[in-house]
């Protein structure tokens, strides 16, 4: 009988299946579903103040806003983009969150790319999610990165309680319950 797992194989099936998660942008996005985590929370020591409220966003699949109108609000603000692998992997999680807290907090998604591109890929996906351009520079606090997905979950208070780069999961028990305890917190302002 032959042997079908030899060594010589079993190295080809492996690189074969990291070749395909190299190549193939669907596998990619699975693989890093998978491996997202909970993002962490900040210490508290180490937390920013939002450095300001001042921006305007452009409605591509919904209506304008003035980020100020959020003063006191829990906030969750992604940047992301249609094309890349990470913010691809993480939004049906952030989807889920969005389904759940969508009357409870502010959730601000924020692309330059066209609406045609978002409604085409939307619908492809079955995302519901409220998409914004940048009319003006938003607060400095989001502009420290060029990285996306690039997400903040902001209190009631202004402080930035979550700021992570890259895919995590948005969905996690953890990201619930912190969303939860700032809900119930007073704003101190």
């Amino acid at each position: 009988m032959r042997k079908y797992f030899t060594k010589k194989n079993v190295s080809n099936i492996v690189f074969v299946i990291a070749l395909a998660i190299l190549l193939v942008p669907t596998s990619r996005e699975w693989v890093m579903r998978q491996i997202a985590f909970s993002p962490s929370v900040s210490k508290e020591e180490n937390r920013e103040q939002l450095s300001s409220y001042n921006w305007n966003l452009k409605g591509t699949n919904t209506g304008d806003i003035d980020f100020e109108t959020f003063k006191g609000k829990v906030i969750f603000v992604n940047f992301w983009a249609t094309w890349c692998p990470p913010c691809r992997a993480e939004m049906p999680m952030i989807q889920k969150l969005y389904n759940d807290y969508k009357n409870k907090i502010v959730f601000i998604f924020v692309t330059n790319e066209n609406k045609a591109t978002v409604e085409k890929y939307f619908f492809e996906n079955g995302y519901d999610l409220p998409v914004y351009d940048s009319n003006s520079t938003p607060p400095e606090n989001f502009t420290k990165t060029n990285s996306i997905p690039a997400s903040y979950l902001i209190d009631k208070n202004g402080q930035i309680i979550i700021s992570k780069t890259g895919s995590a999961d948005w969905s996690s028990k953890k990201v619930r319950t912190i969303i939860d305890e700032l809900l119930k917190e007073k704003n101190l302002k």
